[in-house]
């Protein structure tokens, strides 16, 4: 496993663009009910699996909702055969993006309507990485555990990040404008989950994510 300088850039990068310019008042003023649609799309592509019975009650029904972080048996193919598939990659990579999209929308930081596949001003990236040069084999069953210092610093930051998304939906609809320093401070908060998603649970590096909400 490669050891990484500690100046290295964390494998996995997330940048919101600061809208410079006055946001959408009444999108702003009603978001709680204009995501619910994206959101239904969101929790199909999330959630667990599910089936609908044929008839009489028997198999040979039909998924109805499918998908979500595929992490299980990533873990099992870099613990036993140290692969990790990139179209694994690819779907998580692209599922995370979409939930981020999705969290900045709902966070106020952007007021364009989620899309299901373009980036938008979300510039969310990870790493691919090479298994059997940058990831241990048994880490993926302990990386959850060692992430919780994180889980605990997270939980404490998310509830402030909740009360300046309050306070910038306020200053929103009177002026326009969201609040330069709750909005660093808001996309710091994602940034820093997202690099504890890495390395827990998207496994995508066995790097220790720091301890701060700049890039």
């Amino acid at each position: 496993m490669a050891a990484f300088p500690p100046q290295a850039q964390f494998p996995a990068t997330l940048d919101v663009d600061y809208p410079d310019r006055e946001l959408n008042r009444a999108t702003t003023a009603f978001r709680p009910f204009m995501v619910i649609p994206i959101g239904i799309i969101l929790m199909l592509v999330s959630g667990a699996a599910g089936a609908e019975k044929g008839a009489h009650g028997h198999g040979n029904g039909f998924l109805w909702s499918a998908g979500g972080v595929l992490f299980s048996a990533t873990a099992l193919m870099i613990a036993f055969r140290q692969k990790y598939p990139r179209w694994w990659f690819d779907w998580n990579l692209a599922l995370v993006r979409f939930q981020t999209r999705m969290a900045a929308y709902v966070a106020l930081l952007r007021d364009e309507y989620p899309s299901t596949d373009e980036p938008q001003a979300i510039h969310l990236d990870l790493t691919y990485p090479d298994v059997p040069r940058d990831l241990g084999r048994w880490m993926p069953f302990v990386k959850w555990f060692l992430a919780i210092p994180h889980y605990l610093a997270l939980a404490v930051l998310s509830i402030a990040g909740v009360i300046c998304v309050l306070v910038a939906w306020f200053a929103i609809l009177f002026t326009g404008r969201y609040p330069r320093p709750y909005f660093d401070f808001v996309v710091g908060i994602m940034r820093w989950w997202l690099r504890v998603m890495a390395y827990a649970f998207l496994l995508t590096t066995d790097r220790y994510p720091p301890f701060t909400l700049r890039a």
